[in-house]
């Protein structure tokens, strides 16, 4: 069996410097390929056209360019496409472009599978196979952004990684992955468009805090109160509200600039009442964060209800009347399980 090459987007610059210096070659070839490889997002060394046949050869011997390539795509009545994407080793993910009158937002995953089992999320349900690259997470916002030119004429405008898998138990591909997206020598997407969305892992919210980052947090929530929330998000049990409040508080400070959101989807009869939206409010005062509501997307075998519209609008207007930003996130793409929690890669009917 033939040795794998090396995946050349693992390459730092300086070690791809390295490369073209100890073969011979100037220092600036480093900078010509980078700019292929995480500016104009080529697919092959054959891309590269301003490199000498003998060199783009020369590559293609030493190294490995993998890339994901689009295995089924599915357009809702609403404009909303999701993607399946087949990774080099076989394995699927799922990305969403969401369309909407002011944005075009892609909703990208950071592992194969999820580990964390929430009791509501279809993705849940799956085994975790294994992390994302950072290049595999780089090649879904090309692909998505892509198909945004193609399809509406307008490239992204927001990046929410809310897709399948935890963000945070992949911690160093997503930020390098990140780097390359909001880099001027990468796609050069400011990282304010840019929203990780975790279930609450307390050490890396943290971590995220000493690393200064500038994109934004959201917080999948659900409940502001521990016994309701161990109920639905096994994770709670040992990263419960206080730990996460104290958490996010860190974040916040060593972050003031970056935003922070609460996820919260309105089940009925569950976390719709007037006390769960006072425990949210409480919530709210010790961290300064907004909220979006999110409208409940049915997931096979799982019993929970969407909350009615008469409840939602009370809860939102409880938050309001508290000063509180609440904005109401509407299921997109609900008819071919793409909205929120319904990603699983299941195929056409």
């Amino acid at each position: 069996m033939p040795q794998q090459l090396p995946n050349i987007r693992a390459l730092s610059k300086a070690e791809l410097k390295s490369y073209f210096l100890e073969n011979g070659h100037k220092a600036f070839r480093a900078t010509q390929v980078w700019e292929w490889l995480w500016q104009k997002s080529a697919l092959s060394f054959e891309e590269m056209s301003n490199l000498s046949k003998e060199m783009r050869t020369a590559l293609e011997a030493d190294f490995e360019l993998p890339h994901i390539t689009l295995d089924l795509r599915q357009k809702s009545k609403d404009g909303t496409i999701k993607s399946r994407f087949k990774l080099n080793d076989g394995h699927l993910v799922e990305g969403v472009l969401i369309p909407a009158e002011d944005r075009f937002t892609a909703c990208v995953s950071s592992q194969v599978g999820c580990s964390l089992s929430c009791k509501f999320c279809a993705t849940g349900f799956l085994d975790l196979k294994r992390n994302l690259r950072a290049d595999e997470i780089y090649d879904q916002v090309c692909m998505i952004n892509r198909q945004s030119l193609e399809h509406y004429g307008a490239p992204l405008s927001n990046i929410v990684f809310m897709g399948m898998g935890e963000p945070l138990l992949n911690y160093k591909n997503v930020l390098q992955g990140i780097d390359r997206i909001t880099a001027e020598d990468g796609l050069n997407i400011s990282p304010k468009r840019i929203t990780v969305s975790t279930v609450g892992i307390a050490k890396m919210i943290k971590k995220l805090g000493e690393d200064e980052v500038r994109f934004n947090l959201a917080l999948s929530l659900h409940a502001a109160n521990d016994t309701k929330r161990d109920k639905i998000m096994a994770i709670n049990e040992s990263n419960n509200i206080e730990v996460l409040t104290e958490a996010l508080q860190y974040f916040h400070e060593k972050n003031p600039k970056s935003k922070i959101s609460f996820e919260y989807i309105l089940f009925k009869g569950f976390n719709d009442t007037k006390k769960d939206a006072q425990e949210l409010i409480e919530l709210c005062s010790k961290v300064p964060a907004k909220i979006n509501i999110i409208e409940y997307n049915k997931v096979e075998d799982v019993e929970f209800e969407k909350a009615g519209e008469k409840r939602r609008k009370g809860f939102v207007a409880l938050l309001e009347k508290a000063g509180i930003t609440a904005t109401v996130r509407r299921s997109r793409g609900e008819d071919i399980d793409a909205a929120c929690g319904q990603l699983a890669n299941k195929t056409l009917a």
